[in-house]
């Protein structure tokens, strides 16, 4: 899909773009709830992209910050291709934030790690024994779901128009053992195997390099292709997620991941480190030795 034209991006730009315009028309949020009939709530969680707003409600706020003719028509428009659901939505269970849709939109994706395998590069062994681990009393029909659903994120990565995605880990992820060491070495190579992808970047900030700036925990970077569409921190926990949008936030953000990348090794001596220790996982299994020729296989 083209990038950038998805319903949650297109939520998040007309709530922008309403509450843009509410200010210019020098109205309170009270003063519009008020006017429109409806609670203060609602006009606040529309303008902040939380709930979505019907092509009829976008009109009334239109009408009411005197936008009229072809820009109210064009921001309508927009209020209707922003209520289209996207193929999470199948996965509803699982998904129950924004942040897929704004993954799914996204022309650049900088990602760290320090303790796992991002989820877009994880094998389905491997995604199977992190997500039982952080949910040790889900029912195995969920687990099977929520790894069903990670399986299909990582479609992303080899859409005819995928995002450009940079992953640095910290160095424990390739010694942290996740459901023994045949995992492991498939998990590894499969890193290796996407790395090879013209649009994925990986690299493994060393035990020797210290102190980081990512030891503060895991985030995501969401860059959009419209200037429009500001980018977004996505600051990961094991029960929810935190979203930064605010200019500050996000050049801090980028600047943790500039000196991340900085500290890492280059691109090509990680994919090396890389296959390196999958090939010792490998040999703790007993598997047939791989080469990072033949790693490919590991990656289908």
């Amino acid at each position: 899909m083209t990038r950038g034209q998805g319903p949650t991006v297109r939520r998040r730009r007309l709530a922008s773009e309403l509450r843009r315009l509410r200010e210019a028309a020098d109205l309170t949020i009270d003063e519009v709830s008020e006017k429109l009939e409806c609670s203060a709530s609602k006009v606040s969680r529309i303008e902040t992209g939380h709930v979505g707003v019907t092509p009829r409600d976008a009109r009334d706020m239109l009408e009411l910050y005197g936008i009229a003719g072809d820009e109210q028509e064009a921001l309508v428009q927009l209020a209707r291709e922003a209520r289209k659901r996207g193929w999470w939505h199948a996965y509803n269970e699982v998904f129950t934030g924004t942040f897929v849709g704004l993954e799914a939109d996204a022309s650049s994706l900088r990602a760290f790690q320090a303790l796992l395998v991002p989820g877009l590069l994880q094998t389905e062994r491997y995604a199977k024994a992190v997500i039982r681990a952080m949910r040790p009393d889900a029912e195995d029909a969920e687990i099977r779901r929520r790894v069903a659903a990670r399986m299909a994120r990582q479609e992303l990565l080899t859409d005819p128009s995928p995002p450009e995605y940079w992953a640095v880990m910290d160095e424990a992820v390739l010694h942290r053992v996740v459901d023994g060491p045949e995992v492991m070495a498939e998990q590894l190579y499969r890193m290796v195997t996407m790395a090879a992808q013209p649009n994925v970047t990986v690299q493994i900030v060393p035990f020797g390099a210290g102190a980081h700036p990512g030891m503060e925990g895991p985030f995501l970077i969401m860059g959009f292709p419209e200037l429009a569409d500001t980018d977004v921190v996505y600051v990961d926990s094991t029960s929810s997620g935190l979203y930064l949008e605010e200019p500050p936030d996000v050049r801090r953000y980028a600047l943790m991941f500039d000196h991340l990348r900085a500290a890492a090794l280059k691109p090509d001596d990680s994919v090396e480190v890389i296959a390196e220790a999958a090939g010792r996982f490998a040999e703790q299994a007993a598997l047939p030795e791989k080469s990072l020729e033949t790693s490919k296989e590991w990656g289908a």
